[in-house]
């Protein structure tokens, strides 16, 4: 069915008292703008600032049955459920359950991969940093309360493309292991797991990872299509892996998370959940973006934008969505929106909203990093002498998930199907096509030979 897509502006929230703030209207009517401009049914903008929360809804939750977007409605968040299952590991490390620099066989003594030495030497914070060098887009079976035990066990063939530790690449799967470590170390489902552990503490009334609860509140569907012939995506996305992506949750529960993960630690009732110490390492350098810019800590991906340190996790499934913290400034950004292509309006949106309120901005050819929803740097200024494509040139594997292949077509480098450019060293971009300033980034390995490519944030091995 073939919807024409009306845009409704709704205000959910502003604080009893609270003046209208010139730049926050500005950003809602950049919401408004891009909506409009992406097709995009409906949004929940959320800003913490300094303790003061805004809460914004645009649009409708379904084109086929349209409800205002409020601050209660239900989003599916994706990847950003992986800085919850981050925060229940922190929880436990906090109470001497879980050591971070131990070997997952710790905990799950059983682990195989097809290369014994990374088994034996893949740690926790491989898993929570995206490094533990397997391929990670690795899509669990459902088995009820027996998905992740079965997806560990269905590792033992999976080989490594490097070595742990030795090269950033965006991998659900870590996180899948992960939440089977946290179900044996708390002798509980990781659904009771993480209610218990992190939603009932912090407050959270409407975080849920049971798709049974979820369908008792006023929930936003996925939509996908262009402007004016928008349609619900049918049926639901989902992930089956809860602690990789299997979180939902409402605009005013994502900023109660993130204004606990702005504070002291302390949940909704004043008792403490984490300490501070340990809510700063989640936000501490642990990994490096190889070939970008950018830093991995635990659980959140970090980025400097003038010069100041933002932590934050996309989320791509169906619904695209964005949580930022930047701790310094005391503020939270939260951008849902229930389109595939959702990830444009994020990306305006969240640049405009941190000038307008900071007066931060990407530097020229700054290289950004996958944070779990694309992101693109069309406007990225190419180098007038490209590098020679020889020593780019080749296939790259990505087993079991398939391959990317780099050649020389008519005198332009291809990644695929799409040309690329490179704008900075072993920094490249898309430069045409429906995938024009997607970043690629080539790795090189110790000898300093080109050894992977990374495209929308995993790698491939030559």
């Amino acid at each position: 069915m073939r919807t024409t897509l009306t845009i409704v502006f709704s205000l959910t929230l502003i604080a009893s008292g609270q003046q209208a703030d010139p730049r926050i209207e500005q950003i809602a009517a950049l919401v408004t703008q891009k909506m409009a401009e992406y097709g995009v049914p409906g949004v929940a903008l959320g800003i913490v600032k300094n303790g003061q929360v805004t809460m914004r809804g645009f649009g409708v939750t379904n084109v086929d049955n349209p409800q205002p977007i409020t601050a209660d409605t239900i989003f599916p968040v994706a990847s950003i459920s992986k800085t919850v299952t981050t925060t229940a590991i922190m929880r436990l490390v906090e109470q001497g359950k879980i050591n971070l620099n131990a070997p997952v066989r710790t905990y799950l003594p059983d682990f195989k991969l097809a290369d014994e030495t990374a088994a034996r030497d893949v740690t926790i914070w491989h898993l929570l940093t995206h490094t533990p060098g397997w391929e990670g887009q690795l899509t669990p079976e459902d088995r009820g309360t027996q998905t992740l035990a079965y997806f560990v066990e269905t590792m033992k063939d999976l080989p490594q493309l490097a070595k742990p530790g030795e090269v950033w690449s965006y991998n659900n799967a870590g996180f899948s292991v992960a939440g089977r470590v946290i179900e044996v170390v708390t002798g509980r489902s990781i659904h009771e797991a993480l209610r218990t552990l992190v939603f009932d503490p912090i407050g959270m009334n409407r975080a849920f990872t049971q798709l049974e609860s979820v369908a008792t509140f006023p929930f936003s569907s996925a939509h996908r299509g262009q402007p004016g012939s928008v349609t619900v995506l049918r049926p639901m996305m989902r992930s089956s892996s809860v602690t990789a992506g299997g979180v939902s949750m409402s605009l005013a529960n994502m900023l109660t998370y993130a204004s606990f993960h702005l504070s002291d630690g302390k949940g909704r009732d004043g008792s403490p959940v984490l300490t501070r110490a340990s809510l700063d390492q989640m936000r501490t350098p642990r990994a490096h973006k190889n070939a970008t810019d950018e830093d991995m800590g635990l659980g959140w991906h970090l980025r400097k934008v003038g010069g100041v340190l933002t932590a934050a996790h996309g989320g791509t499934l169906g619904h695209c969505l964005l949580i930022e913290i930047v701790p310094e400034r005391n503020l939270a950004l939260a951008i849902l929106t229930n389109h595939t292509g959702g990830w444009a309006l994020i990306q305006d949106v969240e640049r405009a909203a941190l000038k307008l309120l900071e007066g931060l901005e990407l530097r020229p050819n700054q290289a950004i990093g996958h944070r779990g929803v694309n992101e693109t740097r069309p406007d990225a200024a190419l180098l007038a002498t490209q590098p020679s494509p020889d020593q780019y040139v080749g296939t790259y594997r990505r087993p079991p998930s398939g391959m990317n292949t780099v050649r020389v077509q008519n005198g332009q480098l291809m990644l695929d199907n799409s040309p690329i450019a490179f704008y900075g060293p072993d920094q490249a971009i898309v430069t045409s096509g429906n995938s024009r300033g997607n970043p690629v980034e080539f790795i090189r390995d110790e000898k300093g030979q080109v050894t992977w490519v990374r495209y929308v944030g995993r790698i491939a091995r030559k």
